[in-house]
């Protein structure tokens, strides 16, 4: 399951190109320099040439189109190549193209078609219509953005805020913003969504589309709403899903996070891990399940845990580990799980081989499994889904205040929520020496109407956030999914959802008003725990098609 990231980490681009965007570009006609980059063919062919593999993955096709590095400046000789997928559709003659966007932004799109066609690859949306994968400027195996980093910062407590600490906090803010332009270069400045929604309407007219279907999650409202304002007449039935505050900057975005983030894990986790005390032994009340965390944390500051296959986990970790968990409650088992089990030995110093063993390929099973899988190509840029991420996030808007002003705002946040607000202080974007990006605030004046849907609880992408976007974005319908706080909700599980969506994308029913889902229960974990994996664990369904992709071995 692609995601807004949580923006705590890493890097991406810079260099003196000024980038001046104007509202919408011209049609490509034989007298514009564009003119050229339409009139290439994409050469499709399988995108894994493996007999056994299921019918569904035989149906999806790759290839490749070249765009400007700068669509201010088509004809000069700076090109990209940008890969694409395409799902046939499965019950013959098409009614259109949907593009889908998995979010990040940054995140690689190749195989999100396979998880919308459904387990079987049967979803009535794949059996419809074709169904386009992107792999946006800058990620998976278009051409790539990089930071370059390989030496490891030094872990520091996030929520130490001494002269000091606080000091080599934002230093680490500052070197990954320094590394990611340097190492992006050119390239880096024009990762941007001003630029991505002209390589998307490239590729409507490479396709032969009048008009062009969107399913967006999380980072890929955002993009599918500036889309929609560069070019409405080219705007087909447009799905948002895990909504951006898209009317907004990226700071505003963000700064929603350490809230909902904060919900999700004291409204949904804790009461339920609490639920199962008698398996898990984490505490008997919602409240218990927190203040576990919390000791188990300040243990690891104190004595960070050496890791019996390598590598040491520290307290920070732990804040990670938790708050990716929480994007889909089909994690919640594994993690309280692994909470478990840290809780016995966190400060014990002799533990049982079978224990240490265990202890140490859970956690690392674990973060592989919130980490989402992609095919690796010959000169893929191992960060380069976290570049693009700080490429379209710090280049696309500007961000307010003073490096003091961010550390004072994220220590008052991380006393209100700490589970990530702390964290916010890396932030590289507070240091990134923006190009001159103007990008239009979407409105959704003369856009055809919009349906968005949003969970209540979204740790990523807040209800608030996504509440706030529909009210400035005219036309837009939200259907809200109560008592539920997944991270990407349509072709999740959820059937109420697929049916509203798949009227509106597939037969153009557009809901008369907003509307609202029940979410999907919590799931009940085994009695035995100890026979829990994160490897048998059940997962989000949009996980599944990156486990495919990876097994065959998907090629462009």
């Amino acid at each position: 399951m692609r995601r807004l990231t949580l923006a705590v980490g890493s890097a991406a681009g810079a260099l003196a190109l000024t980038t001046t965007a104007s509202p919408v570009l011209a049609a490509p006609s034989p007298q514009t320099p564009q003119a050229r980059f339409a009139a290439q063919r994409i050469a499709w062919k399988p995108c894994i040439e493996d007999p056994g593999a299921p019918p569904v993955i035989q149906r999806l096709d790759c290839g490749t189109m070249t765009v400007p590095l700068d669509w201010n400046a088509p004809d000069g000789a700076a090109q990209l190549k940008i890969a694409v997928s395409r799902l046939r559709a499965g019950g013959g003659k098409a009614r259109g193209a949907v593009f889908t966007n998995p979010g990040g932004p940054g995140g690689p799109g190749l195989t999100l078609p396979l998880a919308l066609a459904g387990p079987d690859g049967n979803a009535r949306l794949s059996q419809t219509m074709d169904i386009i994968g992107i792999d946006v400027r800058g990620t998976g195996q278009s051409t790539n953005v990089t930071c370059a980093l390989t030496d490891p910062f030094e872990p520091l407590n996030v929520r130490d805020r001494g002269k000091r600490n606080t000091a080599k906090l934002l230093g680490q803010a500052r070197t990954i913003a320094q590394a990611c332009q340097k190492n992006s270069g050119t390239l880096g400045r024009h990762v941007t969504t001003w630029q991505t929604v002209r390589d998307l309407d490239l590729l409507r007219t490479l396709l032969g589309q009048k008009k062009i279907h969107w399913i967006g999650y999380s980072g890929g409202s955002w993009l599918g709403a500036h889309y929609a304002t560069a070019f409405p007449k080219n705007t087909g039935r447009f799905v948002l899903d895990s909504n951006t505050e898209f009317t907004a900057t990226w700071q505003k975005v963000f700064a929603n996070q350490p809230m909902a983030f904060e919900r999700r894990f004291r409204k949904d986790f804790t009461p339920w891990a609490a639920k199962y005390n008698s398996r898990y032994k984490l505490g008997r009340t919602g409240e218990q399940v927190r203040r576990t965390y919390e000791a188990m944390r300040a243990e690891l500051v104190r004595e960070p845990l050496p890791l019996l296959e390598g590598g040491t986990f520290y307290a920070g970790d732990l804040d990670n580990l938790i708050a990716g968990g929480l994007y889909a409650k089909a994690n919640f088992p594994e993690l309280a799980r692994i909470m478990s089990v840290l809780r016995r030995y966190t400060g014990v110093k002799a533990r049982s081989a079978a224990d240490a063993r265990d202890l140490s390929r859970s956690i690392r099973a674990l973060r592989d499994r919130w980490t989402p899988l992609r095919p690796v190509g010959e000169g893929d840029a191992p960060d380069a889904d976290i570049a693009t991420f700080y490429g379209i996030t710090c280049n696309d808007t500007p961000r307010t205040g003073t490096p003091a002003d961010l550390a004072r705002r994220t220590a008052a946040w991380g006393r209100k929520y700490p589970l990530v607000g702390y964290a916010r202080i890396i932030d590289p974007c507070q240091y990134w020496k923006r190009p001159d990006v103007r990008l239009p605030v979407p409105t959704g004046r003369g856009v055809p109407p919009t349906l968005m849907v949003q969970s209540a609880h979204d740790p990523a992408t807040s209800y608030e956030g996504a509440v706030a976007a529909h009210r400035k974005f005219a036309g837009s319908r939200l259907l809200s999914v109560t008592d539920e706080g997944d991270h990407s909700i349509y072709a999740g599980g959820n059937a109420c959802v697929d049916k509203i969506v798949d009227a509106f994308v597939i037969d153009g029913v557009l809901p008369k008003k907003d509307l609202s889902c029940k979410g999907v229960p919590l799931p009940v974990p085994p009695k035995d725990v100890r026979s829990q994996s994160a490897a048998t664990a059940p997962q989000h369904p949009l996980l599944r098609a990156d486990e495919l992709a990876d097994r065959y071995r998907l090629k462009v």
